[in-house]
């Protein structure tokens, strides 16, 4: 039995060695990206990255699939390049959900989490004691 703990864990691992990849490291929350999560909170940014991975990225052929996720516009769209959840090529190389079938409901569940952490690593980066 997997504890949720353990998964996170994982996630968390993952997604800081995402990070290190050369393309993934250039994204930050700025500007207008982190004024949504200022204006909005976490909790309404979660329920647009649930909105938006279940139009664009849940479906077994998303449309424009590799081109559906803008680069700007929402701190969704900027997390999900940062964590590679960006496209169902992505999710497959670096997250090992496999293309060609629909998302599943944990599945869904896992790349929101994987946007939202970022989000709010980004917003509040930890900072070690002193």
């Amino acid at each position: 039995m997997v504890t949720i703990g353990v998964v996170m864990d994982e996630l968390d691992a993952r997604l800081r060695r995402i990070g290190q990849h050369h393309f993934r490291a250039r994204f930050r929350l700025r500007g207008r990206d982190r004024a949504v999560v200022d204006l909005r909170g976490i909790t309404t940014v979660r329920r647009h990255a649930e909105e938006l991975v279940e139009r664009r990225l849940a479906p077994a052929e998303p449309r424009n699939d590799g081109r559906q996720t803008p680069y700007r516009g929402h701190p969704v769209f900027v997390a999900q390049h940062a964590t590679a959840t960006c496209c169902r090529t992505c999710l497959e190389r670096w997250h090992g959900i496999p293309a060609g079938r629909a998302l599943d409901d944990a599945e869904r569940g896992y790349v929101v989490e994987a946007i939202c952490r970022w989000i709010v690593g980004q917003y509040a980066p930890h900072r070690p004691p002193p």
